[in-house]
């Protein structure tokens, strides 16, 4: 049985799972720590592809700068874009309810009131490191070898950065399958049909 999104939570549902990044230290440690785990990996990865001197190389402070102010820029309009990537999909899977964005200490977010399915959710979740990683591919196999080095880091963070949405796509991958969640920004909270919950 398909479970449909809701711009309100079904009369039977019940909560059933609650799960809270800023406020659960163990659980924001461990998202952290996969993060930069993850973030380690793709410096070496990025260093056997391309050597990270190229990225120090200063062939004159006038392009050094402006591979810094890319590098920089394109990390802050990555993040704005991450986070609208989300709401897009929050908006076409949330049954008319707008997205609202943010930010709570370290995390800056797309919520939504809606109560979304597995599939929706997944979508939701999925789609910034999906879409921004064949972009930031792309660019990193047309762009000059000098270029290589800042579109990679901001591919890194992509990838890195996403280890909350990773988890909670392997979390979600646990659940029950007519399970509905909202997500409040950093805080995302799972209902059940009562006689399940």
């Amino acid at each position: 049985m398909r479970i449909e999104n809701s711009a309100s939570l079904p009369e039977n549902y019940r909560p059933y799972r609650r799960i809270d990044l800023q406020k659960d230290k163990k659980l924001m440690l461990l998202v952290n720590l996969l993060s930069l785990i993850m973030l380690a990996a793709l410096l070496i990865i990025g260093h056997r592809i391309v050597s990270i001197k190229v990225f120090f190389e200063m062939p004159n402070f006038g392009v050094y700068a402006l591979r810094m102010v890319i590098l920089l820029g394109g990390m802050v309009v990555y993040m704005i874009l991450h986070e609208a990537v989300h709401g897009i999909f929050m908006r076409l899977y949330g049954k008319g309810v707008k997205p609202t964005f943010g930010l709570k200490g370290p995390y800056a977010f797309a919520a939504s009131k809606a109560y979304f399915n597995r599939r929706s959710y997944l979508i939701i979740g999925l789609s910034p490191i999906v879409i921004w990683g064949v972009v930031l591919f792309v660019l990193n196999l047309t762009l000059p070898t000098e270029w290589f080095w800042p579109v990679y880091l901001i591919q890194a963070v992509n990838i890195s950065g996403a280890a909350g949405d990773l988890y909670v796509s392997a979390l979600i991958s646990t659940l029950p399958l007519d399970f509905l969640v909202q997500d409040d920004g950093v805080a995302m909270t799972f209902f059940l049909p009562q006689q399940r919950a």
